[in-house]
């Protein structure tokens, strides 16, 4: 055979070798998983499922979601640890198992820092107070008044020890003097529903949690979290308003990924995540919600969670909250 020939032919055999690799190494080339720390139906839920859709048509594959809950989302993330840093698995990240509860560990399941790959920030909400339509209190400035006339007979319900509705209620005892009594449970739902039953007093949960009973009817909102007031519920003054600036806190949502994720991998899902979030619609649907669409990168969502981590690190220090 000519030497020439015998060339082309030799590397079109090498090509030919070579694309199945070079294809099965493109991103992504099979379906994403999208682990939920949560049940079904919550703030969580609701956020992945809202950008979960837009993102896989950006991407071109599926995007399954996966609940693992427990642990007031601890479970998920130390899952998370585990998985292959291939851009296969990721979590929708939120303020409870990425600033608190770490923290409440005798022994860190993870360092929320440095044992994922931060990849974009996906909301940011206020928290809302709330009480039952036939308390006293028009505010939570009244509210606390109204705790300090009733010593020792008043708690606030949570979603669960570790969980950001239990470390807002200890942030409220904290800024007030106060000594609410913390009653857990399995999640938002039943905390909710007990908080209308009369066996709680107060709540401070999340807008995409509390809206729904708050315009129904069938909670009252004392006060938002936030700096500024909630466009849903214009009438409802904020913290800072009623002179409580110390309880000010804000709820964030995210995508991560095992640590030593490629960076063309974080650069392209960033990408998406950026673009979907710039949908109009999406952002009508959080907005609805409660929650704000506040899109940051992979490195400002990085710092944003490293400035929770030492506000929340410190609460729970002071205050010597302990799992049992």
């Amino acid at each position: 055979m000519p030497h020439p020939q015998r060339r082309a032919l030799l590397l079109g055999l090498a090509g030919a070798a070579l694309t199945p690799v070079v294809r099965a190494q493109v991103w992504p080339a099979k379906p994403i998983k999208l682990i939920v720390g949560f049940p079904p139906g919550g703030g969580i839920d609701f956020a992945a499922r809202t950008v979960q859709v837009p993102l896989q048509e950006l991407l071109g594959q599926q995007m399954v979601v996966e609940y693992k809950p427990g642990a007031g989302g601890l479970l998920a993330a130390t899952e998370l640890t585990r998985a292959a840093p291939d851009g296969y698995t990721l979590l929708l990240a939120n303020t409870g198992p990425f600033a608190i509860a770490p923290y409440l560990q005798a022994k860190m399941p993870y360092d929320p820092l440095r044992s994922f790959s931060y990849v974009g920030q996906i909301s940011q909400g206020s928290y809302i107070a709330v009480t039952r339509p036939d308390h006293p209190a028009r505010d939570l400035k009244e509210f606390v008044a109204w705790v300090r006339a009733n010593p020792g007979q008043v708690n606030f319900a949570s979603a669960g020890k570790g969980s950001s509705t239990h470390l807002n209620g200890e942030l409220l005892n904290q800024v007030t003097g106060l000594d609410l009594v913390h009653v857990p449970y399995k999640g938002s739902a039943p905390a909710v529903q007990d908080l209308i039953g009369g066996q709680t007093q107060i709540l401070i949960d999340a807008g995409t949690v509390l809206l729904p009973q708050v315009k129904g009817g069938k909670l009252k909102a004392l006060a938002v979290t936030g700096t500024k007031r909630d466009p849903q519920l214009p009438d409802v003054a904020t913290v800072a308003e009623q002179g409580l600036a110390g309880v000010q806190s804000v709820g964030f949502q995210g995508l991560v990924g095992p640590a030593g994720m490629p960076r063309e991998v974080v650069d392209r899902l960033a990408a998406g995540l950026a673009k979907v979030l710039a949908v109009p619609e999406v952002q009508a649907k959080f907005a609805a919600a409660g929650a704000e669409v506040h899109y940051q990168g992979p490195e400002a969502f990085a710092a944003f969670v490293r400035a929770d981590n030492e506000k929340w690190a410190k609460l729970i220090r002071d205050r010597k909250i302990q799992l049992d």
